[in-house]
């Protein structure tokens, strides 16, 4: 038996909310995987010990938010994300005419290091812990446009090389999805100007100093579980940010 409301829900919350955060919960567990379907709903309603009501608002918020998908006839499942779909929910830099395109991803660095105090701050780590740090440089129509440094806990991306990062077929997300079974669904991103440092001068091929947009990620999966933090560095000489709403749970 996976989660239940008494073990996981504060006082004062709304009941969908609470059935919301138990079927999270048991997400995060690793109780329902990408792909499967969850129990019906009269089953759940059972188990959390609510009416079919409730349990299907928790549902339908969950639907909206694309973690879980509706097949008629089938049942509810855990979302598996298009690449498209999955992509542009998180990427948002565009060239100034508007066009989106997938960029051409190098990667630069990978190595296994000691967490810096913000890094552990970012991802709620124990001082002293140690996480994957590697560094892609992103190309749009044939222009480097960004500079990802990207942090994940090794402990959760456990086995992960650099000949993976270098050589995986699909987007970042759509691999730690693949790959290591964690499903990035909700980030809190921050915006700010920096100015280009020596290496950052080199890799987007700009003067030292010139402005860069700097983007300050930390994307969530489920149960609002941080899986990694990046820092963009992006050359907004011909390119955008666009910014919408997040959604964090």
């Amino acid at each position: 038996m996976g989660p239940t409301l008494s073990q996981l829900s504060p006082s004062g919350v709304p009941l969908y909310q609470q059935v919301k955060r138990a079927v999270l919960a048991a997400l995060s567990s690793g109780e329902w995987k990408q792909g499967d379907a969850i129990p019906p709903e009269k089953l759940l309603s059972e188990r959390f010990g609510v009416s079919i009501g409730t349990l299907r608002k928790a549902i339908d918020e969950l639907v909206m938010e694309n973690i879980l998908v509706r097949h008629q006839g089938r049942g509810t499942f855990v979302a598996i994300h298009s690449q498209n779909q999955h992509f542009f929910k998180f990427f948002r830099v565009v060239r100034q005419d508007g066009e989106k395109s997938y960029p051409t991803t190098t990667l630069q660095r990978f190595r296994h290091v000691k967490a810096s105090a913000e890094v552990c701050e970012k991802l709620q780590l124990r001082a002293g812990a140690h996480v994957f740090e590697f560094i892609n440089v992103l190309t749009l129509h044939g222009q480097k446009v960004i500079v990802d440094t990207i942090s994940v806990w090794d402990v959760m991306f456990s086995g992960l090389t650099k000949q993976q990062l270098r050589d995986r077929p699909s987007t970042l997300y759509s691999f730690y999805q693949q790959m290591f079974g964690i499903n990035v669904i909700a980030t809190d991103e921050r915006v700010r100007v920096s100015l280009a440092d020596a290496d950052h001068a080199d890799l987007l091929s700009v003067e030292q100093g010139t402005a860069l947009l700097e983007l300050r990620r930390v994307a969530y999966s489920f149960h609002q579980t941080p899986v990694e933090w990046r820092v963009s560095k992006v050359n907004t000489q011909h390119y955008e940010y666009i910014g919408q709403e997040h959604i964090v749970t």
